[in-house]
């Protein structure tokens, strides 16, 4: 099995082949290493590999560029510091991505599910992946969501909400003014409708709008606690799963 990394930065692409090197899950034979668009567009002229790993941007432009002057008829798994579109929008086809730093276990999971999917991969949903990425503001994002309220149906506003959270089987939508609304939906679901600017997934059970955020405590570098402007379900402290805290600061750094 042949592989190419595509990677302009020198200690992550070298991280990447040492793993793939010691790997136990694929035969490979060959990794090349790809600095750049120019050297990605001519070595697949001229090459096919059974895999390849893609950094979105790179020194010279943008992976997209690497789709549109070239054909690349190998799964691709996409590498990124982080990047909220390309997250809401990988999960709806038949690739991965890893976000930088990402850990050995994260890099051998991804390497399972390409084994899953190798003989029914279509390269067409790559490029679609990448063209959703590239225009944001043609993903369907979800602005209203439609509630009951008594015998009244009632439309809220992206703008007016301050977080989902999923109690049980439910899942409640609460607004600035401190009533919530059981909407039909979870919170699987609805994160992959949600503008990734303005809402993050901090755990298993709330989905914060930005806004909505009214302190940050530090408990410990792994115990980090949101306070919010509305009082939590149940007045309960609300802490962010440890996996996403890194995620988290660079969702607020924005």
């Amino acid at each position: 099995m042949k592989i190419a990394i595509v990677e302009d930065e020198y200690l992550a692409s070298s991280y990447l082949k040492s793993i793939l090197e010691q790997q136990e899950i694929l035969q490979i034979t060959a990794i090349t290493v790809l600095k750049s668009v120019k050297e990605a567009v001519a070595f697949f002229s001229e090459n096919k590999v059974d895999l390849a790993f893609m950094d979105i941007h790179l020194g010279d432009g943008k992976s997209l560029e690497i789709f549109e002057k070239t054909i690349i008829a190998c799964p691709v798994i996409f590498i990124t510091a982080y990047d909220f579109y390309a997250i809401s929008v990988f999960k709806h086809f038949t690739i991965d991505y890893l976000l930088k730093p990402f850990e050995e276990t994260e890099l051998l999971e991804a390497l399972h599910k390409f084994k899953k999917i190798k003989n029914s991969f279509n390269s067409e949903s790559t490029l679609q992946s990448l063209i959703a990425l590239e225009n944001p503001e043609n993903s369907k994002i979800q602005r209203h969501f439609l509630v009951n309220h008594g015998y009244k149906l009632i439309s809220i506003n992206e703008s007016e909400i301050n977080y989902f959270a999923a109690t049980g089987k439910h899942l409640f939508i609460y607004v600035k003014s401190g009533n919530s609304y059981l909407y039909n939906s979870t919170i699987t679901d609805i994160i992959n409708n949600l503008d990734t600017f303005n809402f993050f997934k901090i755990n298993r059970k709330y989905i914060v709008h930005r806004n909505s955020i009214k302190e940050v405590i530090k408990h410990s570098h792994q115990k980090v606690e949101l306070i919010l402007t509305v009082p939590s379900v149940e007045n309960d402290p609300i802490f962010i799963s440890k996996k996403e805290i890194n995620n988290f600061k660079n969702w607020l750094d924005q």
